[in-house]
């Protein structure tokens, strides 16, 4: 009960910020975004050229930091990587696809249904048919096999990485791009934007708050530790919203958001389903970076670069709707994302023979 009451609280506490972020610049219902944020500092570093989404956020950096910092105090920063590293990268990527196809990653989702936006509905429903379909693999035996422990220099690489992005924020050299209209130009004061990353990074580590957990252990375990967590951001979101007057219920004109319920629901779909075979949504992978895990920090590289992606060919849905490009890549990566779980699966793996004894 006590670690119930817990999640509770820290999910309220990241639905209040979501909405002060909003109030103080950042676009609305996206206090945070893990997605968007991570296309926004692809586009800063030039990865892409999508002139309105393009800007270092310091909520990334944040919550990488933050996570970072009380994993050393308590002990638990332990390095370590080495698991299926490229399909990792290749699982991000789709992850990302999927994720932009909606306009948002889980906790958006989450925020967005918390300002009223109705969409988000759609991709709650798909959200939760991926981690189905994602459940039936692990049932079948998938997984990525073991990681290994590394140096402590391999897992501080990422965090340091992280302080020099910060650094290439607030320095502002000519070769980082800022948006000058849109979504990217639209952003809370950088010190307030790290701090509530870093406060958002503390909560998440310490109680492992994950979206996509928490929907495959209710329906394995019956467990709603880590579904709490959500219920609670959603309903402080609402309140917060409705307090400060930005709340508006409907499926037409939200925020970065379209009102086509397929591609919505297969976005999130795809979301879902790599986020289960990867044991994590993107912000749980940012999290689990900062603990030194480096199949989380290729799996995060694999996001940055499917962002760019996304942009460079025209995958990206807008509030006009989903595009036809965006519209193949994410029917190819849900292919793609299968035969992944399939082959990898050890239901469908060979065992070999040796005499009349089965290895494996």
């Amino acid at each position: 009960m006590k670690e119930k009451k817990g999640i509770i609280i820290s999910g309220g506490i990241i639905g209040i910020i979501s909405v002060l972020l909003v109030k103080l610049g950042n676009p609305a219902n996206m206090g945070f975004c893990i997605a968007c944020f991570i296309r926004d500092i692809s586009g800063g570093l030039g990865l892409h050229r999508a002139e309105i989404v393009q800007y270092l956020r310091p909520e990334i950096m944040g919550l990488v930091l933050g996570s970072f910092i009380i994993a050393f105090m308590n002990k638990e920063f332990r390095p370590q990587g080495g698991s299926s590293p490229f399909i990792r990268f290749v699982l991000g990527i789709t992850v990302m696809i999927g994720a932009l196809m909606f306009l948002g990653c889980p906790l958006r989702m989450v925020l967005r249904l918390g300002g009223g936006d109705l969409n988000a509905i759609f991709g709650i429903l798909g959200f939760i048919v991926g981690i189905l379909i994602g459940i039936f693999f692990l049932n079948k035996g998938f997984n990525l096999k073991r990681n290994y422990k590394l140096s402590n220099g391999e897992g501080l690489l990422f965090p340091i990485i992280n302080i020099f992005l910060l650094i290439l924020l607030i320095s502002a050299p000519s070769f980082i791009f800022f948006s000058q209209e849109g979504p990217g130009s639209m952003y809370a004061p950088i010190g307030i934007s790290l701090l509530a990353g870093l406060v958002v990074g503390v909560l998440c580590q310490r109680t492992r708050l994950c979206m996509v957990g928490g929907i495959r252990d209710f329906i394995l375990f019956k467990d709603t530790y880590l579904l709490l967590g959500f219920v609670s951001i959603f309903i402080f979101c609402l309140i917060g919203n409705g307090s400060l007057g930005y709340l508006k219920v409907g499926f037409l004109e939200q925020p970065v958001a379209f009102h086509d319920g397929l591609w919505n629901f297969l976005g999130m779909v795809l979301c879902g389903l790599g986020s289960v075979l990867l044991g994590g949504c993107p912000m749980r992978q940012l999290i689990l970076s900062g603990e030194g895990n480096t199949d989380s920090v290729i799996t995060v590289m694999g996001m940055l670069i499917g962002a760019a992606i996304c942009h460079n060919f025209g995958l990206a849905s807008s509030p006009k709707g989903p595009t036809p490009n965006g519209q193949i890549a994410v029917i190819v990566c849900l292919i793609v994302v299968g035969v992944i779980g399939y082959i990898h699966s050890e239901m469908f793996v060979p065992k070999k023979v040796k005499g009349d004894v089965k290895i494996g």
